[in-house]
């Protein structure tokens, strides 16, 4: 399929591009505002949602599993989060939040206001089709 880029192509390239950049910015200061880094925030985000495999916290961040063990060793150390092992296979660590990391992770969210104040001005029907559009874009 070729890709077509007229006016209207480029405009909404931009404007993701713009989200994506603003959503950024601001969950590095809100990271900073609870002395963590971006990459840590994020972690503990992804965890707050449930225990996950270190390799599943590595291609969630596209990154190298060595990076996250530093990630964990770090949020470790601060008592945020545990190794423990994976109940279906005593060989695999699952990176899981403290009850401290709970509250970390849900501070920080609630401290995200740039999406929640612009979809705020949505209504549900379009924020539904706005989901919906992103979905079929990421082919999800």
């Amino acid at each position: 399929m070729a890709t077509r880029m007229d006016a209207l192509t480029l405009e909404v390239v931009d404007l993701i591009g713009s989200v994506v950049s603003r959503y950024h910015e601001e969950y590095e200061r809100a990271a900073a505002e609870h002395a963590l880094t971006g990459a840590q925030a994020r972690v503990l985000g992804l965890l707050s949602l449930e225990p996950v495999p270190m390799r599943k916290i590595a291609r969630k961040l596209k990154c190298e599993p060595s990076n996250v063990t530093g990630i964990i060793d770090r949020l470790e150390a601060r008592g945020l989060v545990e190794r423990r092992p994976d109940p279906a296979d005593r060989r695999v660590k699952l990176a899981a939040p403290t009850e401290e990391g709970r509250r970390m992770a849900v501070a920080l969210r609630d401290s995200l206001d740039f999406a929640r104040e612009p979809l705020a001005e949505l209504s549900a029907e379009e924020r539904t089709v706005l989901r919906d559009l992103l979905r079929r874009m990421l082919g999800q």
